[in-house]
């Protein structure tokens, strides 16, 4: 794959600049709940070295009902400030998944002005099958100075997202499983109706992956969206359960340089619970 600092890089990238004074490593692992797994038990158990750890849970709008909405920038910034990560450095981010969450805290970066940051191709296990370098101990933190600039044109909220869906001028992407996308599978979260938002187009997020969760190279993602149909001449609106498995459409995107996306932070956890929004099914 071709490295890109401010998209994808691999972990031969990573491994010859681990030990640059400005890149700062953060690990966002974060797992839904029948994945049975803890991303802050697993960090502390062992993460490449220098990685902190990055709460999507608590790095978030505590003021809203919904879950891990992007935080206001004053929260982004100082909890960011206190793990040491600030301006001029170059970010990178990975999850124990391979490549599931981390995408997430990639497009909240760009949320906040903030473009030096890569998502690591194959996350944490691609890492630790190499073989590298790992360690159980928490780096040592020393605040650094950080300034954001909230770029609105990336988030969209439910009253945008219903009135694209009514005029049709914009492409919704949504990267839930195609058995949750067609409303043939209830919603892991409770209360929720099933099916998807009118006019979308299903782009699972595997199908953007590897098995290795690594990311398809550029050509076979081009191939991905032309086979889903969708209409990459619009602006697209990416959109899942939450808006964390969207974000892997919107990095995939920028990989294959389609730049007019926004991600619907709401999601499917907003759509899905209000009786008055329509749905499709099948």
């Amino acid at each position: 794959m071709s490295d890109d600092p401010k998209t994808l890089v691999s972990t031969e990238w990573l491994a010859q600049h681990i030990n640059d004074p400005d890149l700062r490593i953060l690990d966002a692992s974060w797992y839904l709940s029948d994945m049975d797994r803890n991303g802050a038990a697993d960090y502390a158990q062992g993460h490449i070295p220098g990685a902190r750890f990055f709460d999507i849970d608590e790095i978030s709008d505590s003021r809203s009902a919904l879950p891990h909405m992007a935080p206001p920038t004053e929260k982004f910034m100082s909890r960011l400030r206190a793990m040491g990560v600030g301006d001029g450095h170059q970010v990178v981010v990975y999850d124990g998944a391979g490549l599931f969450s981390a995408a997430r805290v990639w497009w909240l970066f760009r949320l906040m002005g903030k473009t030096d940051i890569a998502v690591l191709d194959g996350g944490y296990p691609k890492w630790v099958a190499e073989g590298r370098e790992i360690e159980d101990l928490p780096p040592v933190l020393k605040e650094r100075h950080m300034t954001v600039q909230r770029q609105a044109h990336l988030v969209r909220d439910v009253t945008q997202v219903a009135a694209a869906a009514k005029l049709g001028d914009h492409t919704i992407l949504d990267a839930r499983g195609p058995s949750r996308f067609n409303g043939a599978e209830p919603e892991p979260r409770a209360g929720l109706r099933a099916g998807h938002i009118p006019g979308a187009t299903n782009i699972y997020y595997k199908s953007l992956l590897n098995e290795d969760g690594t990311m398809k190279p550029v050509s076979e993602l081009k191939t991905v969206f032309q086979t889903s149909g969708a209409d990459l001449g619009k602006p697209v609106i990416t959109t899942c359960g939450s808006g964390v498995t969207a974000a892997i459409i919107s990095l995939a995107l920028e990989r294959i340089g389609h730049r007019n996306h926004s991600l619907y932070d709401g999601s499917w956890a907003e759509w899905g619970q209000f009786d008055q929004l329509p749905i499709e099914t099948g």
